[in-house]
């Protein structure tokens, strides 16, 4: 079989076809450098680029808790054999969470899986830490992506499709696209789908995805606002394009703020001063509901974002839902992996 790397128009979207060898290009897209590819849930700076779903970080590195995620066993890893020729290998940095990683992760493989009948949908986490935490605590075993790939390898999978579930296209999706080029000689074709804010219009259905998510509180007299990761990347455009989108769609009551970067909470604060709001919905613009949406967000410590809302005199409203949560989002995934697929049909 003819050996061939086509890099594909969209940025973060690739296609090995038979032993392309190392040659994974490390573009970082951002919202400022193109308006028709933007950026997805990956966002992370140069020393390890920590995902909107880093939500776990910190405290998925306790061996003890004080509280619980939800019963484990309830949630399928995706780490079965017998996949046969065809594979879809959804990736995602991951969530010790158990109850979220199933409503979100889970939910969003659900929807691939039936979206595609003639794939076997499997799994594989980036982060090595939640992966070990989740096996220490739960006994439950969750392929990283190399165990993933070797699985596949072994299984005797020809074409192998990867739909990630990042937002954008950091730092941590480029790594995947490099380390999934490593394994080219080993299938027949590997295409690569996009994050989940790739296009112009990617961001305009994640807009209305949440605005639909929570048209109940939106009373004239409530903000609602979103919680991203952040990074000190270039790539941490993406929330100040998303306010940007908000506010083009007329949405001007919402307000995206990230737990690590900018806009920082106190922007966010400032932002919604500006207006004449009592009350304040809070929500995490991340794939799962994670340990910053339960404690940076939603916590009680003094400098949460509750605790700070609540302290400037606002009715304060947590919803710990994650993005993978809703149908409208897990439908963008389906368009990416879909767009994978035919680029090799």
């Amino acid at each position: 079989m003819r050996k061939k790397l086509l890099a594909l128009a969209l940025a973060g979207c690739m296609v090995f076809a038979g032993g392309c060898g190392n040659d994974a290009s490390d573009n970082d897209t951002t919202a400022s450098e193109t308006e028709t590819t933007v950026e997805e849930d990956t966002v992370e700076d140069t020393t390890e680029e920590i995902t909107e779903e880093a939500s776990a970080d910190d405290a998925e590195e306790e061996d003890e808790e004080d509280y619980t995620t939800g019963d484990a066993s309830l949630d399928n890893p995706l780490n079965q054999d017998d996949i046969g020729e065809s594979e879809l290998l959804v990736v995602s940095f991951g969530t010790s969470f158990n109850d979220s990683r199933r409503l979100t992760i889970g939910a969003i493989e659900g929807a691939l899986a039936g979206a595609f009948p003639d794939y076997s949908v499997r799994r594989g986490f980036t982060s090595q830490i939640i992966i070990d935490h989740v096996k220490s605590r739960d006994d439950v075993d969750i392929d990283n992506v190399g165990e993933a790939l070797d699985r596949a390898v072994d299984n005797g999978v020809k074409t192998l499709v990867v739909q990630p579930t990042h937002l954008m296209s950091g730092y941590e999706y480029n790594d995947l696209v490099n380390e999934i080029a490593e394994y080219s000689d080993a299938f027949d074709t590997i295409s690569i789908g996009e994050p989940l804010l790739t296009s112009d219009e990617d961001f305009k259905a994640v807009a209305e995805a949440i605005v639909s998510a929570t048209s109940e509180y939106d009373d004239g007299e409530t903000a609602i606002c979103f919680m991203g990761h952040g990074t000190e990347a270039d790539s941490n455009g993406v929330y100040a394009h998303m306010q940007e989108v908000m506010d083009e769609l007329g949405y001007e009551n919402y307000f995206i703020g990230t737990v690590e970067a900018t806009p920082s909470l106190d922007d966010l604060i400032a932002a919604v001063g500006e207006g004449e709001y009592k009350r304040v919905v809070l929500e995490p613009l991340m794939v799962v509901a994670g340990d910053h949406a339960n404690n940076d967000m939603a916590g009680d410590d003094e400098d949460s974002w509750k605790s700070t809302f609540e302290a400037e005199g606002y009715e304060v409203v947590c919803i710990l839902k994650g993005l993978g949560e809703f149908e409208d989002i897990q439908n963008l995934y389906i368009k990416h992996a879909q767009e994978a697929i035919d680029k090799i049909n």
